[in-house]
């Protein structure tokens, strides 16, 4: 298959290094030197070269904040049975464009960053697959992600933006939490250490990613639970209170069983 991927970033450059030997794989940038080091891959700087190109396929893994700004750039130059497709944190606003767009599209969200993932075993990881996309792409993407060992899940656009409050704006509200009060130990144990390396791998991620992942539909009512958890504990803190301690713990205990 003809693929060609937007944007010579951490993700779009994983994928390219996955496809570009089963696949003829393009990679687009506007910026020339970010595509010095990939392999076996058509390099593009040019909408141009797009268009020679034809691609069947478009996966789109620009900045978060760009994602349907790129496409629009992109489309006039795409064949019309072309598929397009993203790899976006957040779907907010994509079902529309799609919609709109006139054009056969798969979402997808590859649940593991290269930030804290070890991409050369993607056992433990997941992928989320929009149940509303075409069914070629859908059949794509699964055989992709099947050939990372990834745990593939198919989500409504909405159900995914849930999943994602979940799963990501609580771990993330709470490492900003943690590093918001942060100040140097002399003397950093274990956990602090942990935390504080989640901290920065995290904190090393682009703004516009955190943002928008926190600013979620969803996330609202999530981190509304970590504060009520905290209020839970500061006033058992506040009351010296063991029993209540044994009882938040062992509630905690059976959360995470």
């Amino acid at each position: 298959m003809k693929i060609l991927i937007l944007g010579a970033g951490k993700m779009g450059t994983f994928l390219t290094d996955v496809m570009c030997i089963q696949h003829e794989v393009a990679l687009f940038d506007t910026d020339p030197k970010r595509l010095r080091f990939v392999f076996n891959t058509l390099r593009m700087t040019k909408y141009e070269e797009i268009q020679e190109f034809e691609p069947e396929l478009v996966i789109n893994c620009v900045t978060l904040k760009y994602t349907i700004d790129a496409f629009q750039k992109v489309l006039p130059y795409l064949p019309k049975n072309c598929i397009i497709s993203d790899i976006a944190s957040v779907k907010t606003g994509l079902q529309d464009y799609y919609e709109n767009s006139g054009m056969r599209y798969v979402s997808t969200h590859p649940m593991f960053g290269p930030t804290f993932a070890t991409l050369d075993n993607l056992s433990t990881q997941s992928a989320i697959i929009i149940s509303e996309s075409d069914h070629m792409g859908k059949a794509f993407f699964k055989d992709l992600y099947g050939s990372l060992h990834l745990h593939i899940f198919e989500y409504t656009f909405d159900q995914h933006d849930e999943t994602i409050a979940y799963s990501l704006s609580i771990p993330f509200a709470s490492t900003l939490v943690f590093a918001a009060v942060m100040k140097h130990q002399e003397a950093p144990g274990t956990t602090f250490k942990r935390h504080m390396d989640i901290a920065k791998g995290l904190l090393s991620e682009d703004d516009y990613l955190l943002s928008e992942i926190l600013f979620n539909p969803y996330s609202h009512s999530q981190i509304e639970n970590i504060r009520g958890e905290l209020k839970t504990l500061l006033e058992i803190i506040d009351n010296k209170d063991i029993q209540q301690m044994q009882e938040f713990l062992q509630k905690v205990r059976k959360n995470i069983e």
